[in-house]
């Protein structure tokens, strides 16, 4: 598989000349729309056994070999040529297709309105053969203990066509915002918990293919850190004893005593012990009512990741992964308007209505660009595309955690499930 980055004057069929593939395979994999015009910066995945690469300046075999997970002299071999021979820049080397890890892979689906729409169980049926789990997000646990019930009709049958099992995700959400303080009510009654349980344990057995149940409770008061481990450790005893697995969602933590709201209940290393594993929400730090920044700069996600890994294994760490991008209008002023979430598709799409390049920034790894709408008001767009996305896979893959989870369904990014192929084998329970 090859990222090709669209240069100025470059053509699908020239591409395709170029890799050895075909102007119908380009478009099918990355779903273009109108293949007349291409987007200058645009990432295009290259559905071709393997991959090309042309020597820059100070590249040497042995680096090259490195950067792509290779033997120097196997990659000297294939390539024909003497492996202590300097290289000539502009050399183009073939790169053998990346040995594939295990990994599990989950994505949240968010029904909206009373019904789960075609539209969303097509999306769900699509993706499965690329995922372990689908997350209906989600139940909301109430202050009696019982849950507020969302529209599931289908999803088991969309997830089971692929060998794709649920994951029931239990929150603190109440009118539609985390709640503290229902947070507290639950973790402080017992007898709230037990009947919490029983009944997500009943709705499981109700929806089926439910092979783990995880809690994303937010916001918590910081004096409920110890209560809402103890509350897992309960559920972590009774769950397993249901037969089920127990998973937690967590605040992307850069240390143990990380202050605020978001960050102070949630203990790192109690859930490590606790749970079968934990998704990090590695993003949002570029968000709809914040500065144009990006969602999820690799850098900041590294620094979570390194710190999680201090406190908890790899393989109890699920990377969590933006699927969308945002579109600010600028100038930014706080508390004004909230910028607008995009898919990957639709942000190319408006690069190209807007006639203006894609730009690519190497330290966040992160694409972006700016435009002027017809009213003439100023845009930044930050987004997602190949490039940033296998360099998370990259991250991934070094640490050797146990998987990715995806929020959320219903942002079009094909690039991202034919490189969730090329990377990993993806682990089915």
């Amino acid at each position: 598989m090859q990222i090709h980055v669209v240069q100025p004057g470059q053509s699908l069929w020239g591409i395709a000349q170029a890799y050895g593939s075909t102007v119908e395979n380009i478009i099918q994999a990355n779903q273009i729309e109108n293949p007349e015009r291409l987007v200058v910066g645009e990432a295009l995945v290259i559905p071709i056994y393997g991959s090309f690469y042309w020597v820059q300046s100070g590249d040497t075999l042995y680096s090259i070999a490195q950067r792509f997970g290779v033997n120097y002299t196997t990659l000297a071999q294939i390539n024909g040529i003497n492996p202590d021979a300097p290289l000539t820049v502009g050399m183009r080397l073939y790169i053998p297709p990346m040995q594939r890890r295990d990994a599990e892979v989950n994505i949240y689906i968010e029904p909206i309105g009373e019904t789960v729409s075609e539209e969303l169980l097509n999306e769900a049926r699509a993706v499965g053969p690329y995922l372990t789990y689908l997350a209906p997000f989600s139940y909301e646990a109430r202050r009696d203990g019982s849950l507020d019930p969302i529209p599931v009709e289908g999803i088991p049958e969309a997830a089971a066509a692929s060998g794709t099992t649920l994951m029931l995700v239990v929150t603190n959400l109440e009118n539609g915002q985390f709640s503290g303080e229902l947070g507290r009510a639950i973790l402080q009654s017992s007898a709230v918990q037990d009947v919490l349980l029983e009944n997500i344990v009943e709705e499981a057995r109700r929806i089926g293919s439910v092979t783990d149940i995880h809690f994303d409770f937010e916001f918590l008061p910081g004096d409920q850190r110890e209560a809402y481990n103890n509350f897992l450790r309960k559920a972590a005893d009774y769950l397993h004893g249901e037969g089920f697995m127990i998973s937690t969602a967590l605040a992307p933590k850069t240390s143990a005593e990380q202050a605020g709201q978001w960050y102070e209940a949630h203990d790192y290393r109690a859930h490590g012990e606790i749970v079968d594993f934990s998704v990090l929400m590695t993003y949002e730090w570029g968000y709809s009512g914040g500065p144009p920044m990006p969602v999820s700069p690799i850098q900041e996600v590294e620094r979570v990741l390194d710190y999680a890994l201090t406190e908890m294994p790899a393989n109890k760490i699920m990377m969590g992964q933006n699927l969308y991008g945002y579109d600010w209008t600028l100038p930014f002023v706080e508390g004004g308007q909230y910028a607008r979430a995009l898919s990957p598709q639709r942000a190319i799409e408006l690069a190209k209505q807007h006639d203006v390049v894609i730009q690519y920034d190497y330290t966040a790894q992160a694409p972006h660009f700016n435009y002027v709408d017809d009213e003439g008001n100023a845009h930044k767009v930050w987004f997602e595309d190949a490039r940033s996305i296998q360099a998370k896979f990259n991250l991934m893959k070094r640490l050797n955690l146990r998987g990715i989870s995806f929020w959320k369904l219903g942002f079009a990014f094909p690039q991202n499930w034919l490189l969730i192929n090329e990377n990993f084998n993806v682990v089915k329970r």
